[in-house]
């Protein structure tokens, strides 16, 4: 069983401002301990996390994969997240390079079909679009959780570059919730982008039904 990463450096002062891990974030790591044995048969070059908060994600991804030549990158809206995450990686022994941003906006044009393992936990919650929008010009921790009408707000941004982004051989590790329309979202992705997709897995957690989906290209589909 792989370690879920060392967050003992940051305090309840930093979970003020940034997403602390949560069922959504450890069924993630479940669902890429799942895939480790392939994460590492074809060892990635860059992995990429949208939104990456505490940077457990990213640190534990690092770790499964060991000492290797891959580029861990990560983004978030909010300043607090991409020092935590930078700190999370020091913590854990793995570098990761952090952005402020929105999404993966200023990485489009340099990582265009360069990216072999990318993540994102997005903010999924079913909220207004006046708050998710608000949230996501905020910058602030509510931007981890308001996802807009029917939670896929954001998300429908985001999976309008995954395919400019993934690699011939890259797959997509997303979060979602039952409600976000599971089946819907797939069927899209295939339809619009000729992208295959896999429920890694799924648990109940609460009053939450979680998914994590896995995207890759057909002959990279396993």
């Amino acid at each position: 069983m792989i370690p879920t990463p060392d967050l003992s450096h940051l305090t309840q002062t930093d979970f003020v401002h940034v997403y602390e891990p949560a069922e959504d974030t450890f069924l993630l790591l479940d669902a890429l301990e799942q895939e480790a044995d392939e994460l590492k048969k074809h060892p990635p070059l860059i992995c990429l996390e949208i939104g990456s908060g505490s940077g457990c994600v990213s640190a534990f991804l690092g770790t499964i994969l060991g000492p290797s030549v891959a580029i861990h990158l990560s983004t978030d809206i909010n300043q607090h997240a991409s020092s935590c995450t930078l700190a999370t990686g020091r913590q854990n022994k793995i570098i990761i390079d952090p952005v402020t941003c929105s999404l993966a906006q200023p990485l489009l044009t340099r990582l265009t079909r360069s990216v072999d393992i990318l993540l994102f936990n997005p903010p999924y919650v079913p909220t207004d679009t006046e708050e998710a929008s608000i949230a996501q010009g905020g910058g602030g921790i509510a931007g981890a959780w308001a996802g807009g009408a029917s939670g896929m707000e954001i998300t429908d941004r985001f999976l309008k570059d995954v395919d400019g982004l993934l690699s011939d051989r890259g797959k997509l590790y997303l979060v979602a919730l039952k409600q976000n329309d599971v089946s819907g979202i797939c069927s899209r992705m295939l339809t619009e982008f000729n992208l295959q997709s896999k429920i890694v897995i799924q648990r109940r957690a609460g009053r939450e039904h979680l998914f994590i989906i896995r995207f890759s290209r057909p002959n990279r589909c396993s």
